[in-house]
């Protein structure tokens, strides 16, 4: 990834050596993102354990950070798989810039098999698992999609006088309610607790179908990120965010 040279003009093209931060909610999206130049951060999809995260890094010794992995849908018409390319993310009143764009090589990659779209993303301090919900943010904020990182990416990345970019890809589409045993199954390693999954649906066996067709969409998730991980090394135009 070119994230620019840094320095005085003398420097000329010179690659700067410092690594990129990658924030992610969960271990598989890290496990994906993990590689030379990249230092990754997962918060187990916890706000508080993330800025905690955050905070044991001396923005000096990085060069951009990126919030890279699935969210959930806000747009009706994006699919589980379709990438979102952030222009911004907005929580609350606070609204933030992302800086990247790319150039029409890795913009063509990522669409051979996949749909890609520019839009926001809403930040969130838990799973927003209603539909109803989903419907509400959209409306109040017209973002594509929602997650429970960006915003804090974003943020640290504005105080630090950092470049920021975010690439999210749908695994749970705006018509879907995710099931409540989704929303409890994140370990604190950010993998997935089987065996609460499976005493949940022993206790309530109805829930056996929903929680294997949101299975189901998540890992189509995690195969169109796992083919966007040229986003994370071929990308150019990266700017400072702001707010």
């Amino acid at each position: 990834m070119n994230l620019g040279t840094g320095g005085d003009a003398s420097a000329g093209n010179r690659i700067d050596p410092r690594p990129v931060l990658i924030v992610t909610g969960l271990v598989q999206e890290a496990r994906i993102a993990a590689g030379p130049g990249m230092v990754v951060v997962c918060s187990s999809s916890d706000p508080k354990q993330l800025r905690a995260l955050l905070t044991v890094f001396d923005p000096s010794t990085i060069r951009g950070v990126i919030s890279f992995g699935v969210a959930g849908g806000l747009d009706p018409s994006l699919k589980p798989g379709d990438i979102v390319l952030a222009t911004e993310v907005v929580a609350g009143d606070a609204r933030w810039l992302a800086g990247l764009s790319l150039n029409d090589e890795v913009v063509a990659n990522l669409a051979l098999k996949r749909r890609i779209v520019r839009g926001g993303l809403a930040g969130a301090e838990e799973v927003v698992v209603q539909q109803a919900r989903k419907a509400a943010l959209w409306l109040q904020t017209g973002a594509a999609a929602v997650d429970m990182e960006s915003h804090i990416a974003a943020a640290y990345a504005a105080d630090a006088g950092l470049p920021f970019a975010a690439l999210r890809v749908i695994s749970d589409s705006a018509q879907r309610s995710l099931p409540t045993l989704a929303k409890s199954a994140i370990r604190p390693d950010g993998k997935i607790d089987l065996r609460k999954i499976l005493s949940g649906v022993v206790r309530n066996p109805s829930a056996l179908s929903a929680l294997v067709s949101t299975g189901i969409d998540f890992n189509r998730a995690l195969r169109s990120l796992r083919g966007c991980r040229s986003f994370l090394l071929g990308s150019e135009g990266f700017v400072t965010a702001d707010i």
